[in-house]
């Protein structure tokens, strides 16, 4: 499976969060990877999903308070949930992910923004991360 796919399946799980209790997450993490379009992905991938979830979700606070920085005039509580989602992944990879370079991790935020996010979701997108990517 492409690395665009499981970070589709990633920004999928991830946005679960928004919505759920921590106690709550893990049985969703479960009915996640039990659902029949995840059972195509192997074990490895399936790993790879819950691992890079997880990490971002250590992290959440953490990227919440730079996203604060950044979007100035935007309290997160105003952001679509689809979006915030998109930036916390991007952000992670951004900052914390050494394996993937700030291009891709902007362009593949933009491609997920374009899927799932509102009409004007990918370019709000680019500008935050833009900042991220300065930094």
């Amino acid at each position: 499976m492409s690395r665009s796919k499981l970070r589709e399946k990633i920004f999928r799980l991830l946005f679960r969060v928004e919505f759920h209790s921590d106690e709550e997450f893990a049985l969703q993490e479960a009915n996640f990877l039990k659902d029949e379009e995840q059972q195509q992905m192997t074990e490895e991938e399936s790993r790879q999903v819950t691992e890079k979830c997880e990490s971002v979700i250590k992290k959440l606070d953490e990227i919440d308070g730079m996203l604060s920085e950044k979007t100035t005039g935007w309290n997160l509580q105003r952001i679509g949930k689809a979006e915030l989602t998109i930036l916390r992944l991007a952000v992670y990879e951004i900052l914390f992910d050494d394996s993937i370079p700030v291009s891709v991790a902007i362009n593949e935020a933009v491609e997920l923004a374009r899927k799932y996010g509102a009409k004007d979701a990918p370019s709000f997108i680019n500008g935050v991360l833009a900042k991220f990517a300065k930094a």
